[in-house]
């Protein structure tokens, strides 16, 4: 091989990671919708243990009685356990964008789908939680009209049967639409945003 031949395999050879300054200018813009994803994931972390926290003394605000009390709380075992494995997946994954320097079109291209990954976990956790929300509002109202004196010998007619159960399929599709609006809101506009400049990084 002699030296045209290096030069030209030199110059045919793709340097994937070299970024010329007026991309890296472009990649390192992707900061400003990361650092709003890393604040909000931050604040969501927050009000997840606050809410927690709160649906945790339902009993003791309420006065449950003890049998009530045993049940909501083997119920509430079970929501916590999901809540604490979801909450530790978007707990690694905070960590992961604290770490990231968008410094080459790679790391921005794998912190897009990162986030992209991480949004439909987000709207996972939401669903997961939505049977947990049905049987609550359940418990609470079978709580509430068990007060009622012959509650037990009331019978429920079909069209009211028919009326609970359109209840709860509307809670849960209000359920699904609110997770859609609050993921896009509170991370999709900003990914988005960085997806937008990986399409402005293909277009050179």
């Amino acid at each position: 091989m002699d030296f045209n031949d290096i030069q030209n395999a030199w110059n045919n050879e793709k340097p994937e990671n070299v970024i010329l300054p007026k991309n890296l200018e472009k990649i390192q813009s992707a900061n400003t919708p990361l650092d709003k994803i890393r604040k909000n994931l931050k604040i969501e972390f927050i009000y997840q243990i606050i809410s927690i926290t709160l649906i945790g003394i339902v009993p003791l605000l309420f006065g449950f009685s003890p049998k009530m009390t045993f049940f909501y709380y083997l119920l509430f075992s079970l929501f916590v356990a999901v809540c604490v494995y979801y909450l530790t997946k978007l707990y690694f994954f905070y960590k992961r964008l604290n770490k990231i320097t968008l410094t080459t079109k790679d790391s921005l291209y794998e912190t897009y789908f990162d986030i992209r990954l991480n949004m439909e976990l987000y709207k996972t956790f939401g669903f997961a939680l939505t049977p947990f929300l049905v049987l609550y509002l359940l418990g609470f109202y079978y709580y509430k009209f068990s007060k009622i004196p012959g509650f037990y010998d009331l019978d429920f007619s079909n069209s009211e049967l028919i009326g609970f159960f359109l209840i709860v399929v509307f809670v849960v599709l209000s359920m699904g639409i609110s997770l859609e609006w609050w993921v896009h809101h509170f991370y999709g506009k900003f990914a988005k945003e960085i997806k937008k400049v990986i399409d402005e990084l293909k277009e050179e």
